[in-house]
């Protein structure tokens, strides 16, 4: 006996559909829970687990009315689970609530309450599934503000449980200072009970505050129990453990871990850095990758809300962490494709950071910010992947090695040339161990940069402004000193004080230093703008440009090594005396600049300033000071040359 063929694929969809029906069941059930419900029945084991140690001692009862508040609170959580929707893992939870039950009622040991209610609370809400996460990272500045102006009458403003209406209330509010209790205490359970409340106490539900709100209020009344010491420790464990980066590695992650479940795992004092860390700093945890503009966008608006706070310290710590962060690592390769617009976002960003300082009104800063953001959407087209064609990257290439590595071969060819005509060649070893060494630094960095931890905004700032300012005030020095042996008759009187003797080994060594650190500066600057380049693809044309540059250089510096041979000694002095006094106004300016850009240095902005980055002019107070200053220097040391060898040559001759 056979079916007709429609027969046959009827029977076979109602086949289909009636196990279809079977397998969504328990997704069905799940998805009727209410929330509310999974969530007090949540927050009751959590509580459950975190102050049962406060009911009972060694066996003993040791608070009357808190055993019986861990016995009604178990009774509830078994009541809510045993009428929650069917459920496979239903039965395993009741076991489970039961048997926490038993333990409090033979008033077990702290440890075997805490583990059988967070195991418990744990499973609950993967049987029924509830959001474990804001959407967004919270604002800090933001929780600040909420958290002033909702809770601190009770908790206290320090979070210590001493506001000024907490002596009136018959349950003490909680004191979020307490250590023990935080490491216990995931943010998600504050964020339940920001939510639903207490009941019998004189905590309320804010569930009429939006979501993101309450989540907000939830990492700031969490950060309370950790030390400002602990914070900086966490940041440097968070900046140089890329494995705590996989323990930790989203908002889902964060808001649910309590710090003694990381402690088992690496420590507890390390445990209590990192939250002590996250729990302010929410954002580092979200999939934003250092040189992001979304980072940017989000730092920046949370250093706008910070400020409408009145947070302007905070404020102005989130926009440098908007630049250093999150625009200054996509600085290169933004240049490579539109310089205008990397030059004109970097000097907006830094005009907004001189703005807070100087406390402009709220609308000024949004308008600012506005601005910005507008810039950003630019800067997001020309970072398109589309956009990164082979020749741009072969042009980018090129020019960052040329410009960065002349300023490096023009001052180590000088040293080369100086010591050949010196002849002190036994010194030149120092110079090229300085250059080879900065060289092999380089492929370091490359490493580090690209595979290992990689490199903060705020450690390229500080290494390019630190080693300019060095290699300024190192330069200026020599400049005075060769314009000084510029005549003829100088230079003589040198070789003749001079020439019996090699120079010391602390004059060796500080052109070993001085070759390292300026060839490293531009080295540092070069490899990073490398390694954002290689990342976006077109390495053949990389390399090319690259090799370009290389050739290039090593043509002028085979040019600049033989003309400066056959050049007359005062002249090669003379020019040489000018070209580090160029040098010199070039590196103070950067140096200043970069050290504005890291924080380290105050920003004055000048508007109508212009900004030539090739000779370190910028448009501010303190890098156009910087290089007036050093002016002032080389013209008086050439001055005092002057006049030294004019009295020179007139003993000379009487």
């Amino acid at each position: 006996m056979s079916f007709p063929a429609t027969a046959h694929r009827q029977c076979l969809l109602a086949f289909f559909f009636a196990a279809l029906a079977l397998v969504l069941a328990p997704t069905s059930a799940r998805a009727a829970a209410n929330p509310n419900e999974v969530q007090t029945a949540w927050r009751l084991l959590d509580y459950i687990a975190v102050d049962y140690d406060g009911a009972v001692s060694d066996g003993r009862i040791t608070s009357p009315s808190e055993y019986a508040e861990m016995t009604e609170f178990s009774a509830s959580a078994a009541a809510k689970i045993a009428a929650l929707p069917a459920n496979p893992q239903r039965q395993e939870l009741v076991d489970g609530v039961a048997r926490l039950q038993r333990l409090i009622a033979d008033k077990a040991p702290k440890q075997d309450v805490a583990q059988a209610g967070h195991g418990l609370a744990a499973a609950l809400l993967a049987a029924y599934p509830v959001p474990l996460a804001p959407a967004n990272a919270p604002s800090f500045a933001r929780g600040k503000a909420l958290y002033a102006q909702n809770c601190a009458a009770c908790h206290g403003i320090a979070g210590d449980g001493h506001g000024p209406n907490a002596a009136s209330l018959s349950t003490p509010p909680i004191a979020f200072t307490d250590r023990a209790r935080a490491e216990q205490r995931s943010i998600f359970a504050l964020y339940q009970v920001i939510t639903q409340g207490i009941d019998g106490t004189a905590m309320p539900s804010w569930d009429s505050l939006p979501s993101q709100d309450r989540w907000a209020l939830a990492f700031y009344a969490g950060h309370f129990a950790f030390t400002d010491q602990q914070v900086s420790e966490g940041k440097h464990l968070w900046a140089s453990g890329p494995s705590l980066h996989k323990l930790v590695p989203d908002l889902k992650t964060l808001a649910g871990l309590r710090p003694a479940t990381l402690a088992k795992t690496i420590g507890q004092d390390k445990a209590d850095a990192v939250f002590a860390y996250l729990r302010r700093h929410p954002d580092a945890v979200v999939q934003q990758p250092s040189g992001s503009l979304d980072l940017v966008r989000t730092r920046l608006a949370d250093s706008l809300a910070a400020y409408r706070a009145g947070q302007r310290k905070q404020a102005q710590d989130l926009a440098l962490s908007a630049y250093l962060d999150g625009f200054e690592p996509i600085e290169p390769t933004l240049g490579a494709r539109d310089a205008t617009l990397m030059t004109r976002i970097e000097s907006e960003m830094g005009q907004y950071r001189a703005a807070i300082g100087r406390d402009v009104s709220a609308d000024d800063a949004t308008r600012r910010v506005q601005i910005l953001n507008g810039l950003f959407d630019d800067a997001e087209a020309a970072l398109a992947s589309n956009s990164g064609s082979e020749l741009t990257t072969f042009v980018g290439a090129a020019t960052i090695l040329l410009r960065e590595g002349l300023e490096a071969l023009l001052i180590v060819v000088a040293m080369i040339a100086f010591l050949r005509k010196a002849e002190r060649v036994e010194v030149l070893p120092y110079v090229h161990g300085g250059w080879i060494s900065a060289l092999t630094a380089g492929v370091a960095t490359w490493a580090v940069a690209t595979y290992a931890i990689g490199i903060s905004g705020a450690s390229r700032e500080l290494t390019e402004g630190f080693g300019s300012i060095f290699a300024a005030v190192v330069l200026l020095s020599v400049g005075i000193w060769m314009h000084g042996k510029a005549q003829a008759d100088q230079w003589q009187r040198y070789i003749r004080d001079k020439m019996t003797k090699a120079l010391t080994g602390r004059s060796a060594w500080l052109l070993f230093g001085l070759a390292f650190i300026v060839v490293y500066r531009e080295v540092f600057e070069t490899i990073l703008f490398y390694a954002a380049l290689w990342t976006q693809g077109n390495g053949g044309a990389m390399l090319a440009g690259a090799g370009v540059a290389v050739a290039a250089l090593a043509i002028i510096a085979w040019a600049m090594l033989r003309y400066s041979r056959d050049l007359p000694i005062a002249k090669f002095f003379n020019y040489s005396a000018w070209l580090m006094a160029v040098l010199t106004v070039v590196l103070a300016g950067k140096g200043v600049a970069a050290l504005q850009e890291a924080g380290i240095i105050n920003i004055a902005p000048l508007v109508a300033a212009p900004r030539v980055s090739l000779l370190g002019i910028f448009p501010t107070v303190q890098s156009l000071a910087a290089q007036a200053a050093m002016l002032i220097a080389i013209a008086l040391g050439f001055s005092f040359n002057r006049r030294k060898a004019t009295s020179q040559t007139s003993d000379a001759t009487r």
